[in-house]
């Protein structure tokens, strides 16, 4: 094996450059550095000046998020010999705004994550004497839509949020969807607006590439699916029930 690998990164200093370029390095190629180790080396040891998020190393914070060789990966889980004998190119998360080199704008995300509440909604106003309990069916279903990271690699992955940027996209969505099944929330019709507006669900066609791009297997393409049945069965109830059938 050679005992090292070309890694091509994209630099934008806003200060300095009108448009990103490439530049190359030239990294140890180790059995157990991940494309983020590679990055660390060009910064402790070749070039101080790179930028980029990174915090856990684990792959459960979600904030080392980019684009390798053109796919949407946490580079803490994604390893260099995988793309051996080189060269790796590293860019930013598409279908953001790029603040500098490697690090992107995600104001737009988070404004998003807001609009759907994701968060226990309680209308009672008693407070239990003890814990709300749930059965391990009731865990079961929303589970999956709990892995979520919001690492936002399902955004640069989703074909609909690079068109359209009002759309909600598929993290938010399945976070919305992660407490509409929670047997211990009673908000899913403050989340209903927001969901079957035309930027919700509706807007999706079903590409699936956001559940590809997703390293926990959150499966947001089902949760949007899944939420389109419960739209479309609400709007028919608001037909023919007084007052939308709630």
């Amino acid at each position: 094996m050679a005992r090292s690998i070309t890694m091509q990164v994209a630099r934008y200093r806003p200060d300095r450059e009108a448009e990103p370029t490439m530049q190359s390095y030239d990294v140890p190629l180790r059995k157990d550095w991940a494309i983020l180790d590679g990055l660390n080396h060009i910064k402790d040891e070749l070039d101080g000046t790179l930028s980029y998020r990174w915090s856990c190393r684990m792959g459960i914070c979600g904030s080392c998020g980019m684009t390798v060789n053109g796919e949407p990966k946490l580079t803490c889980a994604t390893f260099l010999t995988d793309y051996a004998p080189g060269p790796v190119r590293v860019e930013p998360l598409r279908n953001f705004p790029v603040v500098r080199d490697l690090v992107v704008d995600i104001g737009d995300f988070m404004a998003k994550l807001s609009v759907v509440q994701p968060w226990i909604i309680r209308k009672d106003e008693e407070t239990p004497d003890g814990e709300y309990l749930q059965t391990p069916a009731e865990l079961e279903d929303y589970k999956q839509f709990s892995m979520c990271i919001n690492c936002m690699l399902c955004y640069s992955a989703c074909p609909i949020y690079g068109l359209n940027e009002h759309f909600l996209g598929p993290a938010a969505i399945a976070l919305a969807q992660r407490y509409n099944l929670d047997s211990r929330d009673q908000g899913s019709a403050d989340r209903m607006d927001a969901l079957s507006a035309s930027t919700g669900v509706w807007d999706c066609t079903y590409v699936g590439e956001c559940s590809t791009a997703c390293p926990k297997n959150v499966d947001p393409a089902g949760a949007i699916q899944r939420y389109k049945l419960t739209a479309a069965t609400e709007t028919l109830k608001s037909f023919l029930m007084p007052r939308g059938g709630r």
